[in-house]
């Protein structure tokens, strides 16, 4: 056999088995752990479940169970941020992978792809048009899903302010619609975060800077953000390659301040948690260095 086809072979098999290496990271699901201290002192720590971009189809029942297991963990509240649909026969399927979830207080907003079913893509459009979307194909059910978690008695934070008391804790919420469609209504939940409450959460799909921004100068103390996958696909040490928005690949998926270089106590800054979240288009489930999640974030008080 000549060297140029030996070569070609072995590169054929390298790429085969990264590809298959890919797939299986892509059901390979992890629990993170993050604490940070926003309560006010003296007040219990609040178990966070951050669940976001289950991308999830009726046949993928490790996913599904997987999801369900996290009940096990009695968090005090799960919050939802969207991306949780990826067929259009798939919301019953995601209301069972939440399963007992649905039985904790429960805030949620929706990402492209519940309003939208998935299309197969070039994955160069990410590179050249990160900001891409698709809003022609097939819409998905979004409403049936927003009844179901409506009916467990989660609040829907679309555009809206709103408050929740869990336990002893007092939180006022500010959400959005998706901004990546730019369904964002800024407007509607503008202005100084309750100063009443014990703490002051921002909800959003898609981490765009336009969004953070406004909730950092409005006091909010921590915002919850999915879309990124995290860079779905990663390079070891360099991390993400993109994250689908206006957001640095620094802060693709983890605990971080924001703007980026601020320090707690300073004006107009709060913490970030981005989830890389749990799945893929069905139409590409590979993930590379970066495992697909969700995070049980402890709020501690501040000490």
């Amino acid at each position: 056999m000549r060297l140029p086809t030996r070569l070609a072979l072995a590169a054929f098999a390298s790429g085969a088995a990264g590809l298959g290496y890919a797939y299986a990271e892509s059901q390979w699901f992890v629990l993170r752990h993050a604490s940070v201290a926003v309560l006010p002192p003296g007040m219990p720590p609040l178990r966070v479940l951050h669940v976001t971009d289950l991308h999830l189809t009726p046949n993928q029942k490790r996913k599904h169970d997987w999801l369900r297991g996290l009940a096990a963990l009695e968090p005090d509240l799960v919050i939802s941020t969207g991306d949780n649909l990826a067929a259009l026969d798939a919301v019953p399927s995601v209301l069972s992978a939440y399963g007992d979830l649905l039985d904790v207080p429960g805030v949620f907003v929706f990402g492209s792809n519940d309003y939208y079913a998935p299309t197969l893509k070039n994955p160069i459009d990410y590179f050249l048009s990160p900001d891409k979307r698709t809003i022609n194909s097939p819409p998905l059910p979004w409403r049936d899903l927003r009844d179901g978690f409506n009916a467990a008695g989660w609040v829907d934070l679309s555009n809206r302010r709103d408050t929740l008391k869990v336990g002893d804790v007092t939180l006022a919420f500010a959400g959005v619609d998706d901004p990546h469609l730019k369904y964002d209504d800024l407007a509607a939940v503008l202005g100084p975060a309750d100063s009443s409450a014990d703490l002051r959460i921002g909800v959003t799909h898609a981490p765009y800077l336009r969004v953070l921004d406004q909730y950092a100068a409005d006091g909010y103390d921590i915002t919850m953000a999915g879309h990124t996958h995290g860079g779905q696909v990663c390079l070891p040490i360099k991390g993400a390659l993109v994250t689908n928005c206006d957001l640095e690949t620094a802060r693709a998926k983890g605990l971080h301040r924001h703007p980026a270089d601020s320090q707690p106590g300073d004006p107009e800054s709060s913490w970030l948690h981005v989830s890389a979240g749990l799945g893929t288009s069905p139409y590409s489930q590979i993930r590379f260095c970066c495992r697909p999640e969700a995070t049980l974030l402890t709020l501690d008080p501040i000490s």
